[in-house]
């Protein structure tokens, strides 16, 4: 469909094809001097430690589970307001997942009291998700992590150039994720980077990402190695040359790209005060990322009727999300869950278009539009 208005859009440029360009000229296609270019700029960027680029956030995810010893018997508490990777990576583990509640309508990440009431015995990790790009509670988090003895993983898949208190959101915990998604903040298509500052950490996943090998085809072309041993039940979780080329450049383009984004989401929100819709995050801690913009239509606003008035005048919209819980397969594997605040924000979530290059004048044409179809 031809939208007037998308849900979201590239900045992509002269700049990302000349980095393609290179890496076809360069004949070398696989993970290698432009990958380990683009970890070095990350850890740059985010302070982080380690970078180690991946194929995507999910593998990142299984791999930082993989690095903190997660698997059958243990338990990882996670929220269900999250796209469903976020738990299937622990589930890849053997693990099994539990379920907590978010904070409130106005903040959409997972409760730290929540979490508390979930702990139990067998539970090994805590899996945040900074929904949009918002900051988690992580003082409050990584107090109860540290006193119960839990591990933390940030699932920063929305947050690549936000910050809390100074400090990049992916290095609050153990390990972070970030995704390259086509929709993310900083796009290749594919791809993600998983940072920690933990040196034990980096060496497993960095093992474990290419099939448990001591040494990498990049390392025997150039002549550093000439055989390997395998040393782990490793997987094929490599990012290539080309999705590397684009992070780098896309990298540059993020602190700008953000600022963009903050801009657009305070007019959304000045336009939207007086709607009659829930605007989370509004005054939120930190310095998010603002990856998407959420509302939420007041009770008794049928959501697919609104849905279809935006599509008809050419608006896209979405839902982030779908709560986790709710899917036929984890309904059946974790039956009657009760968990009010996702369910009653789940069932009123609408997410509006926001982009970088996205004009002032579209943004009023959304809020008319969304003021219209509310009416």
């Amino acid at each position: 469909m031809d939208w007037r208005v998308p849900l979201a859009d590239l900045d992509y440029g002269k700049e990302e094809e000349e980095a393609v360009l290179g890496v076809l000229r360069s004949r070398w296609l696989t993970m290698g001097a432009v990958t380990q270019q683009f970890e070095r700029e990350f850890i740059r960027f985010t302070g982080a430690k380690h970078a180690l680029a991946v194929s995507n956030a999910t593998v990142g995810l299984h791999l930082a589970c993989l690095a903190l010893g997660i698997g059958a018997g243990d338990e990882v508490i996670v929220p269900s307001l999250t796209f469903v990777a976020t738990a299937n990576a622990v589930l890849y583990t053997g693990a099994s997942v539990r379920f907590a509640d978010i904070v409130s309508p106005d903040e959409l990440n997972i409760s730290p009291e929540s979490i508390e009431k979930q702990i139990t015995p067998r539970t090994k990790a805590i899996s945040v998700v900074h929904y949009g790009g918002y900051p988690c509670r992580m003082e409050a988090i990584r107090e109860i992590a540290d006193r119960r003895g839990l591990k933390l993983i940030e699932d920063a898949a929305h947050a690549p150039g936000a910050y809390l208190r100074g400090k990049h959101l992916g290095t609050w915990g153990d390990v972070g994720c970030f995704s390259f998604f086509s929709n993310k903040n900083l796009s290749t298509g594919e791809g993600g980077m998983l940072v920690t500052n933990q040196d034990q950490i980096a060496e497993k996943v960095r093992i474990l990402r290419s099939h448990g090998m001591t040494s990498l085809t990049w390392d025997r072309h150039q002549g550093h190695a000439y055989s390997y041993d395998v040393v782990d039940l490793g997987y094929n979780y490599r990012i290539d040359e080309i999705r590397s080329a684009l992070g780098l450049v896309q990298l540059t383009k993020l602190p700008v790209n953000n600022t963009r984004r903050k801009e657009l989401t305070e007019r959304y929100w000045s336009a939207l005060s007086s709607s009659g819709v829930g605007l989370p995050f509004r005054g939120c801690e930190g310095d998010p990322s603002y990856h998407i913009l959420p509302i939420l239509l007041p009770h008794g606003i049928d959501r697919k009727t609104f849905i279809d008035r935006l599509r008809a005048v050419g608006i896209q919209t979405s839902i982030h999300y779908p709560p986790i819980h709710k899917f036929s397969y984890y309904s059946k594997k974790y039956p009657q869950l009760n968990l009010p605040v996702t369910d009653d924000v789940s069932a009123r979530e609408i997410t509006l278009p926001l982009y970088p290059s996205m004009t002032e004048e579209a943004v009023n044409l959304v809020v008319s539009e969304v003021k219209s179809a509310l009416g």
